[in-house]
């Protein structure tokens, strides 16, 4: 079947000496992986790999056989040209982690429209903005709305966030955050791309990250940290 569709990548992975196998998650059909034959070989080949940095928005032609193998494409180009998120250290180590995160979060060949469309905003918020510490912990909780396990913020006075089922309690359970930590996460979901990113300091800004992939540890299954992780508390440090 011939596709055309926008993308996003989330990873790249070199394929033998060539070549290279591209997951993207576009917007016709979730989740897909791609094999770029030849991609460090042609004279074009510095282009081809520019298409596929992380969280680069493509509009792509392809075959999809849906068989479960890799597919192809026929065409690709650059749907939304950045201008700062891959020269710009702390918009590039963002979108690193951000990648890594989501490459382990969606696992779906479905279509899942409002999560494509909610992803290309913000990508395109971050490349015009320069205000971004929280970027990257806003994008992590608004992600779980369409992904099935926003927090249930019925009860949000009371003064303990448990993590398993997603709501606040007024005891403290074993897989509960403490109050600091549950007080920290309920700023958290106050805040949208534009409010003052400097709500945390940066020793909350970093218990809010972790709770929020421990907290995508609890949800899906096979979930891995991210091993850009401590590149990213390097540069917000």
């Amino acid at each position: 079947m011939q596709v055309k569709t926008k993308a996003i990548v989330l990873s790249s992975l070199k394929f033998q000496e060539k070549s290279l196998i591209v997951k993207c998650f576009t917007l016709s059909h979730g989740l897909k992986s791609y094999f770029v034959r030849d991609a460090f070989s042609s004279r074009k080949a510095s282009q081809k790999i520019a298409y596929f940095q992380p969280l680069t928005i493509l509009d792509i032609e392809a075959v999809h056989k849906n068989k479960g193998t890799l597919e192809n494409f026929k065409e690709i180009k650059i749907a939304s040209a950045f201008h700062s998120i891959h020269s710009d250290i702390y918009k590039s180590t963002i979108v690193m982690f951000v990648s890594e995160m989501l490459h382990h979060s969606i696992h779906e060949e479905e279509t899942n429209e409002p999560l494509f469309n909610f992803l290309e905003a913000a990508l395109n918020w971050l490349d015009n903005h320069d205000d971004i510490a929280n970027f990257h912990l806003i994008l992590l909780l608004e992600t779980t709305k369409y992904l099935g396990f926003y927090p249930d913020t019925s009860d949000i006075d009371l003064p303990f966030f448990e993590m398993n089922e997603g709501i606040f309690t007024p005891f403290h359970a074993i897989s509960s955050l403490t109050e600091h930590e549950s007080s920290l996460f309920k700023k958290l979901i106050d805040l949208k791309f534009d409010n003052n990113q400097k709500t945390f300091h940066v020793i909350e800004r970093q218990i809010v990250l972790k709770v929020l992939i421990d907290y995508y540890s609890f949800h899906l299954d096979g979930f891995k940290k991210p091993k850009s992780l401590d590149v990213l508390k390097e540069i917000f440090s």
